[in-house]
């Protein structure tokens, strides 16, 4: 055996890295946590001051380094604090300081980051320079948000630990491939010739990655075939990649960690953040509804720890012959499009998740600027031929003077929307009408969880368009802040006294009127004719949304242990342009745009008109093989 054969890899990284530096910095050892290379060293400070250094080694290995100090190099945190806080300008409105030995880094939470960070992050290189320990910049949210709270508070306290396990993923990520990558598998385990429970299987000789892991709304029971061979043993999967939070694609994670994952689950921060939220309201409802919840609210808390959270753009390694990039996909906050890029260049995948193409309120139109992809698994929600949506200017227009005419015969109005996404759109819709006087400005109620989601949105600006942003970022600006939004939680009585008080609006969960506080909006206020329902996003057949929308009045209701049908009297109408999913337009145009355009689409995740017609769609205009898959397929591509 060859002495090469026996040596370590992180030496040999070790080795070459030590090559690269100057005789003045000293390596003191070398890890993979995750898909990132860590660096301890015994001279921070000089690391610190040699500007680029970084960047270049980065550039040099093809692999994202972080630089940390060992330990007993760094000041004591009494000394250290005062002395960040002098580097810090005051206008940072630094409200958390917090040190970790262990990994020798200091967590700066700041009302403005930028300024903590410092142009080309040269105030992060003085901190380092100044006290030894490696910074961490996060936002302080400008909406007080009990989830973002909540979830960097555990995993702070989880942070030992999380190191083992990110070293234990990154030794996984960097094993040497056991054979060549010569051929790609995609199994189809739900989402095909239906909306909901999306999940999906990408096999390579080497790795196993599954991508999502939803439920079937309205439909209880019907869950992704995780018991077939190709997704089992499911503790032997190399990664978990979420596309967004939204539960036909994220509501069945955890039960991942109850049959033994132990793996990472990559998605985006705002991502993270909004599963933990809607999955354990996803419990809470499953109980309140008498029904047995599929996993414990610990596995939630599993899942979160085994989170590694990727910002758009960055390419990363998951594992040994799979690297993964995400890409805005413009439907709600984090949403990703997934590149999957596979062997040497072997072999291309796309993931579109679920993706809106043009610009919103809220967010910029889905990316499809992919270096290359061969093959193509697209949304197919609005994918029939005559799936076109109303102009989104128009669309707001029908909905003010929706909501106007309900106002003048002093009705209200009654809106079921999704918590994250269709509610904070709306909230900008109806916080412009009013400020500029094209609506009275009465109330707005938020029920379920629709403020804090809208909170976790604040958190994240960078994700929201330009222009929202910036509004955020100055809180006498911010649209969310304004006085009309008020939460209800005062439960059912304060319910009741909004029902028997002056015109209103309400937004409430669920938006397919699957359960939630809408049932009791539709008990207090449906037996009023001079009041409205407004649909303004998809409803999945077999909901009681889609119902309802197609002319059903007379409805089932239960309510503390008592069931009964509910008449429906109030008017009901639907408005289009504010769903979060691309229409048929917007689908053609995702492919159109996309060069190089892909070999092969399979269309997914709509009803069976929706992904016949638009996969017949694509291949008639752009000359590309396409496919309709049903659950249970399975596509190899070499």
């Amino acid at each position: 055996m060859s002495t090469n054969d026996t040596t370590d890899p992180l030496e040999a990284v070790k080795s070459r890295l030590e090559d690269e530096i100057p005789e003045d910095l000293v390596v003191s050892r070398v890890a993979y946590e995750g898909p990132e290379l860590v660096v301890y060293t015994e001279t921070p400070r000089k690391f610190a001051e040699r500007d680029g250094l970084i960047r270049r080694l980065a550039s040099t290995l093809r692999k994202r380094i972080t630089v940390r100090p060992a330990a007993g190099t760094q000041l004591a945190p009494t000394e250290a604090k005062p002395r960040i806080l002098e580097l810090i300008p005051d206008e940072a409105g630094i409200t958390n300081l917090q040190f970790y030995p262990a990994t020798g880094e200091v967590l700066i939470e700041a009302e403005k980051p930028g300024l903590a960070i410092g142009r080309r992050a040269s105030t992060l290189r003085e901190i380092t320079q100044e006290v030894g320990w490696t910074p961490e910049v996060l936002r302080t949210p400008p909406m007080e948000s009990s989830t973002v709270d909540n979830v960097r508070n555990f995993l702070m306290q989880e942070r030992d630990d999380r190191r083992d396990f990110l070293e234990r993923v990154g030794q996984q990520i960097h094993r040497d491939p056991d054979t060549e990558t010569d051929w790609v598998r995609v199994t189809t385990l739900g989402c095909c010739r239906e909306v909901g429970r999306a999940s999906f299987v990408l096999s390579t000789p080497n790795s196993r990655v599954l991508i999502d892991c939803g439920d079937k709304p309205g439909a209880e029971g019907e869950v992704p075939y995780l018991q077939v061979p190709e997704a089992n043993p499911i503790a032997d999967l190399d990664a978990v990649v979420l596309t967004h939070a939204h539960l036909d694609h994220s509501a069945l994670l955890p039960l991942l960690f109850k049959y033994g994952y132990d793996g990472p689950v990559y998605t985006t921060e705002p991502t993270r953040d909004l599963m933990g939220l809607l999955q354990l309201d996803y419990l809470d409802v499953a109980a309140k509804e008498g029904r047995t919840p599929p996993y414990e609210s610990e596995m939630v808390r599993e899942e979160l720890k085994h989170t590694i959270t990727l910002d758009y753009g960055d390419v990363t390694d998951i594992a040994p012959d799979i690297k993964l990039t995400f890409h805005n996909a413009g439907h709600i906050l984090g949403s990703a499009v997934s590149h999957f890029h596979i062997g040497d260049g072997f072999h291309n995948v796309v993931f579109s998740g679920d993706v809106h193409y043009t610009d919103t309120r809220l967010f910029n139109g889905a990316s499809n600027d992919f270096p290359r992809v061969e093959t193509l698994v697209m949304e197919s929600t609005y994918g029939q031929r005559d799936d076109y949506q109303t102009d989104q200017a128009d669309s707001e227009r029908n909905l003010i003077e929706l909501i106007q005419e309900t106002y003048d015969r002093d009705g209200k109005v009654v809106i079921p929307a999704f918590a994250v996404g269709r509610s904070q759109e709306l909230m900008l819709v109806l916080e412009e009408a009013m400020r500029e006087g094209d609506l009275p400005t009465v109330p707005i109620y938020l029920d379920g969880m629709i403020r804090e989601a809208t909170a976790i949105h604040t958190a994240y600006p960078e994700f929201l368009r330009d222009g929202l942003r910036d509004r955020i970022l100055h809180e006498d600006e911010n649209p969310f802040l304004a006085e009309q939004f008020q939460q209800v939680d005062g439960g059912q009585e304060m319910r009741e006294e909004i029902a028997g008080a002056e015109p209103c609006i309400v937004l409430s969960t669920s938006g397919m009127v699957t359960g939630g506080p809408i049932m009791s909006w539709l008990e207090l206020l449906g037996g009023e004719a001079e009041n409205r329902l407004i649909f303004v996003g998809y409803q999945a057949q077999g909901t009681l949304g889609r119902r309802i929308q197609s002319g059903r009045r007379e409805i089932p209701f239960s309510d503390r242990g008592r069931s009964e049908q509910l008449t429906l009297r109030l008017d009901v109408k639907s408005v289009s342009g504010f769903s979060g999913h691309a229409d048929r337009s917007g689908l053609e145009n995702f492919v159109g745009t996309m060069n190089p355009r892909p070999e092969e689409i399979l269309c997914v995740h709509g009803d069976e008109a929706a992904t016949d017609q638009l996969s017949s769609g694509l291949y008639q205009k752009y000359d590309v093989r396409t496919y309709a898959p049903r659950n249970l397929e399975t596509f190899r591509f070499d």
